[in-house]
């Protein structure tokens, strides 16, 4: 990819000269280029079509310290998109294929890949991290990560964010030819749960549709999948990564297609509707990863203002780039200061926990508990569980330190508009007749 010389021609434009839209720390010079190479570091969380680009434009654009975590592994379908891998990387880990592809061909560049669930690395692996930029499809994946930046963010007496505390994430998401950027920044811009009214829900159809009336291809997909399946196979578990099993689903629902006079069923769709497969075109991913490669250059650097602090692309008819300013919902349990409890001095550890799958707002089961990274509670892995299991009859003002008021972090299940999903938030806890007292701001006052 050329020498480093004309690699850093442009990158040199936009960190040796000053300017008018510069950021308020930032000062030019040969010696911000140097530490943005030595000292910054950045994970990219996902390596499909989205991460394989932004490992690229970022391992350009002078970042020299990257890490990457994926746990998927290559398939023969990832190739027309995915540029870092080829036929003879089939079934190897995304992760590691990306990172050796990318330092073969950029200099003084080191990746380090992860081929793990995002769920499986402690938050003292993220902690790591200057800027987290995140190339994912799964809304689930995003929230987690979200919470995991949001935990480390701290808030003084008056409820101000900390900026030492902030934990830099660009997201960037691709459908066919629409996209999105943004910037998020805990405590400043709004979060991911703050705009997660944004996503509209999955779709899914009533089983009687399926069995009575289908009127798409996708109904006699699913008909196969969710009913037929299940009828011939009687308790042999469906396997989407299996080939043979989806050409099963693709003949049935082409035959039920048949049956109804229904057009338009291939095996590409079929995949598509069993998998929840996001259409994916290159050039959107391309477009997208360079917008979120620039972010993370002007979060690094300060060598513009950042987005504020939403893009959306749109390439269907013709070319559509728009920027729009969401805010932030001061009540979000994510990356708000956190629900205030005052509860008392005797109130224990189990007891607490009650409580918060009580909480209306919280409703939060299986809840585990760590406070100034001491885990308090912890419902896994059974080792942890039968370490702190004694804590649960202790005070939780002890196992605090007897202090009158701190923060501390829950991790478990809770069950939003019916659905059940892994959440972490952070709490702010008081305990009554301790100290000056707590101000009363969206209290829940335990026993």
């Amino acid at each position: 990819m050329g020498d480093s010389t004309s690699r850093s021609r442009d990158l040199d434009k936009l960190l040796l000269r000053p300017g008018n839209l510069v950021g308020p720390s930032f000062e030019p010079g040969p010696e911000l280029r140097d530490d943005l190479g030595e000292y910054a570091r950045v994970l990219v969380v996902g390596a499909g079509g989205l991460g394989c680009e932004l490992l690229k434009d970022l391992a350009l654009s002078g970042f020299k310290n990257l890490d990457v975590i994926d746990m998927d592994r290559i398939e023969v379908t990832n190739l027309n998109r995915q540029f870092l891998f080829r036929l003879e990387d089939v079934g190897k880990p995304k992760s590691e294929v990306a990172a050796k592809r990318v330092m073969e061909r950029v200099s003084g560049v080191n990746i380090v890949p992860h081929f793990c669930r995002i769920e499986d690395k402690e938050l003292d692996f993220y902690s790591d991290f200057n800027i987290i930029v995140l190339g994912l499809d799964s809304i689930e994946a995003r929230s987690y990560i979200n919470a995991v930046a949001c935990s480390f963010l701290e808030y003084d007496g008056d409820d101000n964010p900390k900026e030492e505390t902030m934990k830099p994430m660009v997201d960037g998401g691709t459908e066919g030819f629409q996209g999105h950027a943004r910037v998020i920044l805990p405590g400043l811009t709004p979060c991911f749960e703050c705009t997660i009214w944004l996503f509209p829900p999955q779709v899914k159809f009533p089983l009687c549709t399926l069995a009575e009336t289908p009127r798409t291809a996708a109904h006699c997909i699913e008909y196969a999948h969710l009913i037929k399946w299940d009828e011939v196979h009687r308790g042999k578990a469906f396997d989407p990564d299996d080939p043979e099993h989806m050409q099963w689903i693709y003949r049935e629902a082409d035959k039920r297609a048949k049956l109804f006079g229904i057009p338009g069923v291939t095996y590409s769709l079929t995949q598509g509707v069993v998998k929840n497969i996001i259409p994916a075109i290159a050039s959107t991913n391309a477009i997208i990863s360079a917008a979120c490669a620039l972010e993370t250059l002007k979060i690094a650097s300060g060598c513009s203002k950042t987005l504020s602090n939403y893009l959306t692309y749109n390439g269907v008819e013709g070319v559509h780039i728009e920027a729009t300013e969401f805010m932030r919902d001061k009540d979000c349990l994510v990356c708000g200061p956190g629900v205030l409890f005052e509860i008392d001095t005797t109130v224990t550890l189990q007891k607490f926990i009650e409580i918060l799958k009580e909480h209306p707002k919280l409703l939060l089961s299986k809840a585990s508990v760590t406070h100034r990274g001491k885990n308090l509670y912890m419902q896994a892995p059974p080792v942890l569980e039968e370490m702190t299991r004694s804590n649960l009859s202790m005070p939780l003002f002890d196992l605090m330190g007897k202090i009158s008021r701190d923060t501390i972090h829950v991790a478990g299940m809770s069950s939003i508009n019916n659905m059940k999903a892994s959440s972490m938030m952070k709490l702010r806890v008081g305990f009554k007749g301790v100290g000056e007292g707590v101000a009363d701001m969206d209290m829940a006052v335990g026993a």
